[in-house]
Parts: C-alpha cells; structure tokens; sequence
C-alpha cells in the first residue's frame, strides 16, 4: 500500500486558491472510482524554482574541476536556500580531478567551522555518511550544470535513472525534456530529479533578515550598537569585527555586501 501510486486531481476552487505542488502532504477524496484532492496540510516551506514544499535540506552541488569551483556561486546558492528556511549541505564533487586538494582544505574548514554540512564526493568514493544524510529526508538539489548532480544520484542509487525513465515514457516524454518536478527514493529517502534553483536573482526577495539566516553571523546576531545593523558601514558592528579578526568567512561576508548592493539595501 505504501508504494501504491494514486492520480488525483484537485478541486477546481483548491486550484484557483493555492495549487498543489511536490511535496505537499493533502486530503484526498474518492467520488465514482475518481479522485480529487480537496485541501492542502499547512506546509513547513515552499521553493518556487524548483515548486516543492516540504523540503528538509538542499544538496548544493559543486565540483572542483569541469566547471571550476565557484565560491561565489556557491555562497549565493547558501543564501537562497537558508532564505527559504531549508538547511543547506554542501558537496564537492571531481575531487579527483584536481592536483592538490590542499589547495581547497582552508577554505572548506571554514565552512565546517560556521556549521555548514561539508561532504567530498567523487566516482570510488565511501558515500556512506551522504546516504545517512538522506535517508527518511526529502532533499532537492542544485548547483552548477555539469557538476555532477545526475551522477552522484545513479552511484546513490542505481535504479534512479531507470526511476526517471520509466516515469518519463509513462507520461509520454523524453526524458531529456522533462520539466516537472519529481521525488525519488535514494538512499531511503526522497530526492527531487530537479536541476535545483533556476536563479541567482535575489531582487523580488524579502532579504531584510538575510543576515539571520547566515550561520557565519549567527554568534554575532543582537551584539551589534543599533538593532537595525546592516552590518556594512554602521559603527560597533560585531560582524564586522569578527570579519576583520578573521572568524568569519570573508567570502561569505563580501558576498553578503555584494547582495545587499545590488537590491539597494546596503
């Protein structure tokens, strides 16, 4: 019965009210053999791109070599989701396409040290501490196109690509342009086969508590002169001493700044 897959639809007045999207957890009705959906479970989050609610962490994905790291993309990528009120984990991929991974180590330390989530990935790697990260979780996944996303789920789980097909050709599309979103289970858990975020753009977005969100600045929240610290040019700022003395992340922060000029908020 757990696997048992069950076509509804929802009630024309649900659908002008709020649509449902992946994810949500709903109230179905059963009417001559039919089914419709008739009211949506209040959700804990919701992504616009990809459309799915409910999401317990994001898998940000992105590889040392072909494409290069980006830690610029990659701090952006944080802030979207941490925005969103999902928890990030982060996963290099292509470790063993680059010479010197010593090259990366300070950098990745500091991430660890704020709290991020910081997995190395690569083809013959133990995956082990990754499938325990997804199991009983639904996870979504973005990043950088060629970074490695689609290979990593098929060395998860080697049926996923024979998942996607088999739904793809159900539904009468190839599967190279599918456009919806889907979950699969990987590494008992539930994996959205979506490229992830479809914009870096952050203007239509509240960003008033984006510091909040930040777990670099979190031990130097509420310790600034003025409450309503941007944390840019305002005198006793706590973040940007701790900046200054190297306990934060710089690129976090200068990418901080960067945002918040770009939206004039600065």
């Amino acid at each position: 019965m757990a696997d048992q897959v069950i076509v509804a639809s929802p009630r024309g007045k649900l659908r002008l009210d709020k649509a449902p999207v992946v994810g949500d957890f709903v109230q179905v009705e059963s009417l001559n053999g039919t089914y419709r959906i008739h009211s949506i479970e209040p959700r804990k989050n919701r992504l616009l791109r990809p459309a799915i609610a409910n999401v317990d962490q994001a898998l940000i994905v992105t590889s040392l070599k072909d494409p290069d790291f980006s830690v610029h993309l990659l701090n952006r990528l944080i802030f979207l989701v941490c925005l969103a009120h999902v928890e990030p984990i982060l996963i290099i991929t292509k470790q063993d396409l680059v010479e010197d991974i010593r090259a990366y180590t300070s950098l990745f330390s500091q991430y660890q040290k704020a709290g991020y989530t910081l997995l190395m990935t690569y083809p013959g790697s133990d995956d082990e501490e990754l499938k325990a990260i997804l199991k009983d979780k639904v996870s979504v996944l973005c990043g950088q196109s060629g970074a490695g996303k689609s290979s990593l789920l098929n060395r998860l789980e080697p049926s996923f690509s024979l998942q996607t097909q088999a739904i793809s050709k159900a539904l009468g599309r190839g599967k190279h342009t599918t456009r919806f979103c889907e979950l699969h289970k990987v590494a008992q858990g539930l994996v959205a086969d979506t490229p992830g975020f479809s914009s870096l753009d952050f203007s239509r977005m509240d960003l008033s508590h984006l510091d909040a969100c930040i777990k670099d600045f979190k031990p130097y929240l509420h310790q600034c002169r003025f409450k309503d610290c941007r944390h840019i040019h305002e005198p006793d700022c706590a973040i940007q001493k701790a900046v200054q003395e190297n306990q934060i992340n710089p690129t976090i922060y200068e990418d901080y700044v960067q945002i918040l000029k770009e939206v004039n908020l600065r």
